[in-house]
C-alpha cells in the first residue's frame, strides 16, 4: 500500500512540475531580419544569422550574412549581442533584445539594434554609425524566426 501511495504521490509531482516548462523559451535558431531607414519604404539593409543564449545573458551570433549590397560592411562585420527574458507565459518569449554589427578592415561602422522579442519576432530601432559616405542612417527593424 505504500509503494502505490508514494507512485502516486511522484505522479502528481511530475505533473505539477510540468506544468511551468516550456520549451519555446528560447531565442535560440536562425533569425531574418529586415531594417528600414524612417525615410523608406524598401528594406536598407537585410540578414540571416543564427542566434543563440548564452548562459549570462548574451548572445552566441553566428552565420551572419548580409544580403543587401552595402559598402558599409564590404569587408566582413563581427557581431555580438545581449538578450534579456522578461515573460515565459503559455508558450511565448518576451524580453529585450540588442545586437551590434562591426565593420572589419579599414571602414569603422557600427549598426546598433534595440528591440523587444515577442515569441518569434523581433522589432525595434536601429542606428548605423560609420566613417564611410553614406552609413549613417536610423530606422526600424523586424526580425523573424526562420
Amino acid at each position: 500500500m505504500k509503494t502505490v501511495a508514494t507512485i502516486f504521490a511522484f505522479a502528481i509531482l511530475l505533473t505539477l512540475a510540468s506544468c511551468g516548462a516550456n520549451t519555446n523559451a528560447s531565442i535560440n535558431g536562425n533569425w531574418t531580419a529586415s531594417l528600414m531607414e524612417s525615410s523608406s519604404s524598401s528594406p536598407v539593409f537585410s540578414f540571416s544569422t543564427t542566434l543563440t543564449e548564452a548562459s549570462d545573458g548574451g548572445l552566441s551570433i553566428t552565420n551572419l550574412t548580409l544580403t543587401s549590397n552595402s559598402p558599409c560592411f564590404a569587408t566582413g562585420s563581427t557581431a555580438r549581442g545581449g538578450f534579456t527574458l522578461s515573460g515565459n507565459q503559455d508558450g511565448v518569449t518576451s524580453g529585450g533584445f540588442q545586437m551590434t554589427i562591426q565593420s572589419t578592415g579599414a571602414n569603422d561602422n557600427l549598426l546598433t539594434l534595440q528591440g523587444t522579442v515577442n515569441n518569434n519576432t523581433i522589432t525595434g530601432t536601429w542606428t548605423l554609425t560609420g566613417l564611410t559616405a553614406g552609413c549613417s542612417g536610423t530606422g526600424a527593424f523586424t526580425m523573424n524566426r526562420a
